[in-house]
């Protein structure tokens, strides 16, 4: 494979365009399947926005935040009214120094795996090519057999929102704040609203959090939602539920938020986080016929094949589940469906959802309400944290784990978990929902003997205290 000094065409079997989990995964896979691979990528290292502005750098920040909190909480460490204070900007230097960390081992895997990394911005100019634009200007010319679009979304920004003014941020430029706000207007109460919620509010920053919806985070089981609302009212977070902006107006030192409610509010700054969208509007789609939606993003069969039999995609520009965890899973089935004609893998049934507020939540499998509108006949079984040996040693008492099981079969059919580590708690309960038929059962948690003291012991207490509800 060559290319003259006259910028002929360079050809690979398949070309990826985005290096973050669904691209890495494709790229892994074919590689490893003997196909001559590249990948394009935007930006001037890879990993993409997990683990540049999104999942990673949060998490990074929400670690470092918690610390603080369990440290200042603690009567063995915090003597004398003594406390850890930090600001944003200082605990940035935390998440950047794992965002690097992350960049170099991913880095590595395409160094070993001999798969060629084109950095720049691609978009088609036809239906088996591309051309690069390099960070200095200069274009390259790329032809593949087979494409995957891996190219992630990015904050959703409304044209009447002035992201220019320096107190005006998505969740991406937030990671570039310098100053240390006294007080921030968060607007969207998602996932990343709420996280970024309990991050300020962890470091003292009075947080005003807009909900677009007339409760918290409603597509979990009511009682974590509830018991999230509850937390954030006792922690100092206004939520204002029902509301919608009129106007995001940017003052000198700071902004003003009009409310349609008629309500005006103001701030030091703003964390505008009320949706995403794919990055497909510069791809030039059009020259090989695929017309995304209006979110810009795309529809693809079991296969992860667009309606252009020759080109793939995944991750957060193909929709939902829109996670890291499983654009990775799509990328490795990608790649099964080019290598062998068909994708091997889909994703599991029961994919969890972990949320990294401040105490953490997790859930996978049915809420109460679906169950309730299903008809299903379920039985609750619940252990709080507060009980548990491990918790209390840790200090993490503030929280629960909740098992919903059918009442004659016992088989597992939801699982909710809402504190300290329930993102890590959840996979044992998960593990026993993926066994199919009588490997599904209430009745393994009571007859499993734990380690002692562990935070696991929870599923052996819930599952007694929901066999206590059965008559």
């Amino acid at each position: 494979m060559t290319k003259s000094k006259h910028s002929s065409t360079q050809h690979f079997d398949a070309i990826i365009i985005g290096s973050g989990p669904g691209g890495e995964g494709a790229a892994m896979g074919l590689t490893k399947a003997g196909f001559n691979v590249a990948i394009i990528e935007r930006e001037d290292s890879v990993g993409g926005g997990c683990t540049h502005w999104g999942t990673i750098p949060s998490k990074a920040l929400r670690h470092a935040v918690s610390r603080i909190i369990e440290y200042n909480q603690n009567p063995l460490y915090c003597k004398n009214n003594s406390s850890l204070h930090s600001t944003f900007s200082q605990i940035l230097g935390h998440a950047q120094d794992v965002v690097n960390k992350q960049t170099r081992m991913r880095q590595g895997f395409y160094d070993r795996n001999q798969c060629s990394i084109i950095f720049g911005e691609a978009c088609f100019t036809g239906t088996h090519s591309v051309v690069v634009k390099k960070p200095d200007g200069s274009r390259e010319h790329y032809s593949a057999d087979k494409f995957v679009i891996a190219t992630g979304s990015r904050p959703y920004q409304p044209s009447d929102v002035d992201f220019t003014h320096n107190r005006i941020y998505d969740s991406d430029s937030i990671l570039q704040l310098k100053h240390d706000p006294r007080h921030i207007i968060i607007y969207g109460a998602g996932v990343i609203g709420s996280e970024y919620a309990s991050i300020f509010r962890g470091l003292g920053v009075k947080v005003d959090l807009i909900n677009t919806r007339d409760r918290l985070l409603e597509f979990l089981d009511n009682e974590i939602s509830d018991s999230l609302s509850y937390h954030f009212w006792n922690s100092g977070v206004m939520i204002r539920n029902g509301e919608v902006y009129d106007q995001i107006e940017g003052t000198e030192d700071g902004v003003i938020l009009h409310l349609k409610s008629g309500k005006k509010m103001r701030a030091d700054c703003l964390l505008y986080a009320n949706g995403r969208t794919g990055n497909t509007d510069k791809l030039h789609l059009d020259k090989v016929g695929l017309k995304p939606d209006s979110r810009g993003q795309l529809k693809v069969n079991q296969n992860y094949c667009t309606d252009v039999e020759h080109i793939y995609a995944v991750g957060d520009v193909i929709g939902y589940p829109s996670l890291a965890s499983a654009a990775y899973d799509q990328g490795r089935f990608v790649a099964q469906a080019i290598a062998n004609g068909a994708a091997e893998g889909q994703l599991i049934d029961h994919i969890p959802t972990g949320i990294y507020t401040i105490p953490e939540i997790s859930s996978v499998g049915k809420t109460e309400q679906e169950l309730t509108a299903e008809k299903v006949p379920y039985e609750v079984g619940r252990s709080q944290f507060k009980h548990l040996a491990r918790a209390q040693i840790a200090g993490t008492e503030v929280g629960s784990l909740k098992i919903l099981f059918h009442r004659e079969t016992r088989e597992i059919l939801g699982i909710h978990c809402f504190g300290e580590r329930a993102a890590e708690i959840i996979h044992i309960g998960q593990a026993i929902m993926e066994q199919k038929g009588e490997g599904n059962s209430l009745d393994y948690f009571v007859n499993t003997t734990f380690n002692y003291p562990t935070m696991a012991e929870a599923y052996r207490v819930a599952a007694l205290n929901g066999l206590n509800r059965l008559f």
